[in-house]
């Protein structure tokens, strides 16, 4: 099981999106998979259909297992997690799809708790995660968009970090700030976790006949920031926020159109970047922006 961590420190720019995308299209490839919302904005959950509501419904919140575990009770993740295959309906040979769901109150208190109990509790939610590696090939972390202890504990739980870009630079500037924080991670946690940045997703990006100068900054200043950016980024289209509306991952509404093969792409591209040493990974080239405005 590999655990990737979506991450940025700028909220706005998509991180809720490309996760449930990026678990969408590693399941019609196949593989068993897990989303974790971890924010407390549960925005991956209504992304996947699903909104906690209820009392009943709140003690399935991510947040109300997360406060009893630092309270030492046992609640088991396999009791809370909504199985969300359905979607996957139209599709033959898909693995599947569950969710650990996030609800604002639940969670808010179990950051509090988080915070209170100091950093030694930062790894409660990568322990959790170790005990389904039967269940599960990857799982996929939305984070919270800003410096808190959930970030902390969501950094701390992956295997993996990506995080995400658009082109404007408060983004730039959070995404730079996230890759920097992944590297503290393992001397805080004692040497308990050590997350491997994978690099960064420029998200809502421009076709190059709409490029200005500001993209191109962008685009540059990804590279001299060394946040490795992939290959393929994700252009601006509404049928991406549309699925969000509907609670369906673009990938699965629009398999066929430039959503699903973005996606696609993106998947193939960090799956690779997981068997190759740094060194070894492709980025985008350098562009000349003169003349640009």
């Amino acid at each position: 099981m590999r655990v990737i961590a979506v991450a940025t420190q700028k909220g706005g720019v998509g991180k809720t999106s490309t996760t449930v995308n990026l678990a969408a299209a590693l399941t019609l490839g196949g593989a068993r998979v897990l989303v974790v919302d971890l924010d407390p904005q549960a925005q991956a959950g209504t992304a996947l259909g699903v909104n906690l509501a209820g009392e009943d419904q709140l003690a399935r919140s991510l947040g109300w297992v997360l406060q009893a575990r630092l309270q030492g009770m046992r609640m088991p993740l396999e009791s809370i997690w909504y199985d969300r295959s359905d979607l996957l309906a139209d599709w033959e040979d898909a693995g599947t799809l569950h969710l650990l769901a996030s609800e604002e109150s639940t969670m808010t208190a179990a950051q509090d708790l988080i915070h209170k109990k100091g950093y030694q509790s930062t790894p409660v939610l990568r322990r959790m995660l170790l005990e389904l590696q039967d269940h599960f090939d990857y799982v996929l972390i939305d984070t919270p968009p800003a410096v808190s202890s959930l970030s902390a504990t969501a950094l701390a739980a992956g295997d993996y970090v990506i995080t995400v870009c658009v082109p404007e630079y408060p983004a730039l500037k959070g995404a730079v700030a996230t890759r920097g924080t992944v590297s503290y991670v393992k001397d805080r946690t004692g040497g308990e976790c050590d997350p491997q940045y994978l690099g960064a997703v420029l998200n809502r990006s421009n076709p190059p006949s709409k490029w200005k100068a500001q993209e191109v900054n962008i685009r540059n200043g990804m590279l001299d920031a060394k946040l490795a950016p992939f290959l393929t980024d994700i252009r601006r289209d509404e049928r991406i926020s549309d699925s969000f509306a509907h609670g369906v991952p673009s990938v699965l509404r629009f398999a066929s159109h430039p959503p699903g093969k973005m996606y696609g792409e993106l998947m193939w591209q960090i799956l690779g970047r997981m068997e190759q040493p740094p060194q070894k990974w492709e980025t985008p080239d350098r562009i000349d922006g003169e003349g640009l405005r």
